[in-house]
């Protein structure tokens, strides 16, 4: 009788999502995005659950690779106070799918086909033990460098194809007088530029040895410290005032000319088109040299948290909204990430759109399709964190390259 009845309401969710009964409730939801092109992205979601009747109580926690929100999120959820629905990354959903804090979202993902469209990539991330427990917005890759045309045209510099062509353009631009790379001086950022450059330095057998498989010998590797020496590279051409920096004002010194190039997720492009600005034309969007068939990606997905047992009509609607291919292209078009589905058409996305989709199918067919590191799909959150502690160092001065590695190889060890 409590199986039928938990149907029964699962088929009223089913129902409140496909129309068949208005929903007046309104959602909670904690989410980081907070620049302006991830506002703008937002709000595309917004505006369909308002459509539907649904109002949307906004949570936003500043902090663009989600530590600040994972620490209210737990806060929350210790006062028996959880949030409807929680932005959220790789396996921090897993972990809250291990406590058993989410909602089944089976019964919405079976009435929609999430199974048929989504990638197997990311449905490790959204299943816990065979059930949907989240429902993926986008796919997002890290190993992007975004260039300012006009300053590489001035100094006539042409895309970078390999990592010497991008060390010359970037002494290039230090010699005119220019930022060759706008970076921003917090843990997350530093590890997504590392994430590429190890990619480049040993190409992907070498990254899923060393940071997703952890294997000792990978990371205590010749290969690993080339790795780092190019970080320190990059370090050198750096402006001074990077600390403490958010990621989307150094995509602001790209988009305003005071620096060539910034090595930074797709979330970056939404900065560049919230600024009026069009790819090919004001700005350059290109994989990091050395990575141009690999990819390395990360998901937003919405977890759903147990409200009773059952899903609620509006958490319902919500994962519904988010799965539609029409909310898909929408949201993907302005965020400047990808479509979670495989079924959506490119017609509406922009060349750096319609690149980063034809990438994604391409290492995904060619076995190139890697979590990142740097953002959570590589490695549980200790893991992540402790190689955080290592790269940030070794950015700041505090290691040698060598030294890194040593250290490395030690957090790894210690944090597994």
């Amino acid at each position: 009788m409590k199986g039928l009845i938990k149907s029964a309401l699962n088929g009223m969710a089913v129902l409140a999502f496909s129309g068949g009964m208005a929903v007046s409730q309104e959602v909670e939801v904690l989410h980081w995005w907070t620049s302006g092109g991830e506002a703008s992205a937002l709000n595309v979601l917004k505006q369909d659950l308002e459509a539907k009747g649904i109002g949307w109580l906004d949570m936003p926690v500043a902090g663009g690779g989600g530590e600040q929100a994972m620490t209210v999120l737990r806060a929350r959820v210790t006062a028996g106070d959880a949030p409807t629905a929680v932005q959220a990354l790789g396996f921090d959903i897993l972990d809250w799918g291990a406590q058993g804090a989410l909602a089944n979202l089976n019964d919405v993902a079976a009435a929609e086909g999430w199974d048929d469209v989504i990638p197997e990539a990311l449905q490790y991330f959204a299943k816990y033990d065979g059930q949907w427990i989240s429902a993926p917005v986008n796919v997002h890759s890290t190993n992007w460098v975004w260039a300012n045309k006009a300053v590489l045209d001035a100094n006539g510099i042409a895309i970078p194809e390999t990592w010497e062509e991008f060390m010359a353009a970037i002494e290039t631009l230090s010699a005119a007088g220019v930022t060759p790379v706008a970076q921003g001086g917090k843990p997350w950022q530093e590890a997504t530029v590392f994430d590429a450059v190890a990619m480049s330095a040993g190409g992907p057998a070498f990254y899923k040895a060393a940071f997703i498989d952890l294997d000792e010998e990978a990371l205590g590797s010749d290969t690993m410290k080339e790795a780092f020496d190019r970080m320190a590279f990059i370090r050198a051409h750096v402006d001074d005032n990077f600390s403490g920096r958010s990621w989307n004002l150094a995509t602001a010194m790209v988009i305003n000319g005071e620096a060539g190039f910034q090595m930074m997720g797709d979330w970056a492009k939404g900065e560049f088109l919230n600024a009026g600005k069009v790819p090919g034309e004001d700005f350059l969007c290109f994989r990091f040299p050395g990575t141009q068939n690999q990819v390395t990606f990360n998901a937003d997905q919405f977890m759903m948290f147990d409200q009773g047992g059952v899903v609620s009509p509006e958490q319902a609607a919500l994962a519904s909204a988010i799965l539609s291919p029409s909310f898909q292209s929408a949201f993907n078009v302005v965020k400047g990430s990808v479509p979670a589905r495989t079924d959506v058409s490119d017609e509406a996305f922009d060349a750096c759109g319609k690149q980063g989709m034809a990438d994604l199918a391409s290492a995904s067919a060619s076995g190139n399709l890697f979590g990142s590191m740097a953002h959570g799909h590589a490695n549980q959150a200790a893991v992540r964190n402790a190689m955080y502690d290592v790269i940030t160092a070794h950015f700041n001065g505090e290691y040698d390259s060598a030294t890194a590695v040593e250290e490395l190889v030690d957090a790894v060890s210690i944090a597994k």
